[in-house]
């Protein structure tokens, strides 16, 4: 048996937040991913005391917030007309990290170019760098979410930065989604393995290793006619065993976010993630190939 450090994102739950709070309790995971990106706990709807009320209320529930979620899909740091206002709001995320005494934000932060003479690559350099160089002065990081963009470029634009404010929430089903919208906006037919060696799924661990400080647990697949689909932890194409495995041999000693967006019936799938991951042995692949049909 693994032991694993599980997280659970309150909002996909889709309950009642503080309800919420205690189905995690319930089902016996020590981490909260936290969205505060809207509703009652955006940083503009929560003074210092709030935020002080809503820490001491999870610390007793004997829970931590593994990571601060915000921005979703709604913000592009390659947009030089939104930088400032972006800016200012990300400084904001940030803070409010700090006083929930998490040091973690992760963050969707729009599509990055892959050619760097690409106008909007240096958008993204001054952006993201201005929000970078602040958390790191208040001791706090924007962890980019993986998948619209390979993972050596993420690593790249990490690199070029060279900030500790800067860092990577890895999430490996975003990997095998996200290909899927880029072949069909190039007017070509999806290829699972073109989309594996550039996407790297799983061995982009290896590329962005040392900067990962976060991942969401989340599988996916797509299907023989072309459509993706989120799907139940275990069910898709991620072979948990070796990711873990993977990971765990970067270093990696975070949490494991559960993240289930889509389905009927969240909170049994997420009950049944939590379970699926304390029964993983890391480094066992799975026997055979995942079909592409389940």
């Amino acid at each position: 048996m693994s032991d694993l450090k599980i997280a659970v994102m309150l909002n996909n739950l889709k309950m009642d937040p503080y309800e919420g709070m205690k189905k995690v309790v319930e089902m016996g995971v020590p981490g909260l991913h936290l969205s505060i990106g809207g509703g009652p706990f955006a940083p503009e709807n929560m003074d210092n005391a709030a935020r002080k009320t809503l820490l001491e209320h999870i610390r007793s529930l004997g829970l931590e917030v593994s990571a601060v979620s915000a921005w979703g899909g709604k913000v592009d740091l390659g947009d030089a007309d939104e930088a400032e206002h972006n800016i200012a709001w990300a400084k904001r995320i940030l803070d409010m990290s700090i006083d929930l005494e998490c040091n973690i934000w992760q963050a969707h932060v729009g599509v990055m170019p892959t050619d760097t003479s690409d106008p909007r690559w240096n958008v993204f350099l001054d952006s993201t760098g201005q929000i970078a160089r602040y958390g790191e002065s208040v001791g706090a990081c924007l962890a980019i979410e993986t998948g619209p963009e390979p993972p050596k470029v993420l690593k790249r634009l990490i690199e070029d930065i060279g900030s500790a404010g800067l860092r990577v929430n890895y999430d490996p089903g975003n990997l095998i989604l996200w290909p899927v919208r880029l072949f069909a906006e190039r007017g070509e037919q999806y290829d699972r393995k073109e989309a594996w060696e550039e996407f790297q799924p799983m061995d982009g661990v290896k590329v962005l290793g040392e900067y990962i400080v976060h991942t969401h647990a989340k599988d996916a697949l797509v299907r023989e006619d072309g459509t993706r689909r989120e799907v139940p932890l275990g069910s898709g194409w991620v072979d948990w065993p070796v990711y873990v495995q993977s990971l765990m041999d970067e270093g990696y000693d975070g949490y494991y976010a559960i993240e289930r967006e889509t389905g009927d019936d969240p909170v049994g799938d997420i009950t049944r993630a939590v379970e699926f991951l304390k029964s993983i042995k890391p480094g066992a692949p799975r026997a055979g190939e995942v079909s592409d049909q389940r």
